[in-house]
């Protein structure tokens, strides 16, 4: 079927309103008619090119949150009516050794993302996946999560990519009650890091360039707020040295690095989440003193998926948002850009 959706066709180019084909509901598939889509930066990176070559036209969005409007018969886990939830993958193999251990976003054949992906040869939906900023979607059953009652289906959008991309790395370095944990970044990612972590029961520090959104960080439970610009900040990273069990880092730029590991404690992890477009440069004797681990991650599997939702509607966990129509979302890419929103932009679907 057809479907209205917003789409880029050019790195250059505003998206723009258009329709986008949507494959028959198969016997595995769930038809979901989509109520919010949140906008994620990595959707302006891949629209504008600067990930790569990038296939368009192309409709993104990866923060999905909808109603049930058709399900095939061999569904079994979503009903007709039920509020459910679409991330960054749409496909796997269901059958690799990490799929098998439910990390789908590495599957050895090849995940599929919702939107950007490579489809087959005359593949109904076209050369390639279409995401959220549309109306409707199909999607194989085990790919789509539930989204708990309790959570505000609007906010709870950008859960399904900043969410579980946050979630991973605490659960994985085993965050939790005793352990001291450093937020580098204050945006999307950032805050809602922060208050999983807090709801995991660490003592939580951002780190941030400025102090300009220390009164929000105090108010998701986090102890302190600091600064790490200029030489005040050096000095503050100085005072900061060996405090931290984990540091997540947000941030998409290069920092200096050797000046955070140091703030780690002895056999202490730096999760990189963010992805500079350059190489990052750190002295070995950063990591060896102390036996300190620099490490990365990206988002995460479905049921570690559904366990985050879970969690968050266990805790009241939302991210902040500002709702807006299809008509503003090349506006809010710039602001995006900027810095300019606390924190995601959602976009009404029923605006497309």
């Amino acid at each position: 079927m057809d479907v209205a959706a917003v789409a880029a066709t050019a790195p250059d180019a505003p998206l723009e309103k258009t329709t986008i084909r949507r494959r028959d509901t198969g016997p595995a598939d769930v038809l979901i008619e989509i109520e919010y889509a949140g906008i994620c930066h990595s959707d302006i990176h891949h629209v504008r090119g600067e990930w790569g070559q990038t296939a368009y036209p192309v409709a993104p969005g990866h923060e999905i949150v909808g109603i049930v409007q058709e399900v095939g018969s061999e569904v079994t886990r979503h009903a007709v009516g039920d509020r459910v939830g679409v991330g960054c993958l749409v496909g796997a193999c269901h059958q690799c050794s990490s799929c098998e251990a439910g990390q789908e976003q590495e599957c050895e054949r090849g995940a599929v993302a919702t939107y950007g992906s490579p489809l087959p040869e005359g593949d109904p939906e076209g050369p390639v996946t279409q995401g959220g900023y549309s109306t409707h979607i199909v999607v194989e059953e085990p790919m789509v999560v539930s989204v708990p009652a309790g959570l505000d289906p609007a906010a709870a959008a950008p859960l399904l990519c900043a969410g579980i991309t946050m979630f991973s790395p605490l659960k994985q370095w085993k965050v939790g009650p005793g352990t001291s944990v450093a937020v580098i970044g204050m945006g999307g990612l950032g805050h809602v890091g922060v208050k999983l972590a807090v709801a995991m029961g660490a003592e939580v520090t951002v780190l941030s360039q400025t102090t300009s959104k220390r009164d929000d960080s105090l108010r998701y439970g986090a102890v302190e707020h600091y600064a790490t610009a200029g030489d005040e900040g050096k000095a503050t990273l100085r005072e900061l040295r060996g405090a931290f069990d984990v540091i997540l880092n947000t941030v998409s730029a290069n920092l200096p690095l050797d000046r955070f590991l140091a703030t780690l404690k002895p056999r202490g992890a730096l999760v990189n989440i963010g992805i500079p477009t350059e190489p990052m440069s750190v002295r070995a004797g950063s990591v060896a003193a102390g036996r300190k681990i620099l490490t990365g991650s990206m988002i995460g599997g479905i049921p570690e998926t559904q366990e985050m939702l879970d969690f968050c509607a266990e805790h009241g966990i939302t991210a902040d948002i500002e709702l807006i129509s299809a008509d503003k979302i090349n506006e809010a890419y710039d602001r995006v850009v900027r810095s300019d929103v606390r924190y995601r932009f959602v976009i009404d679907a029923k605006t497309f």
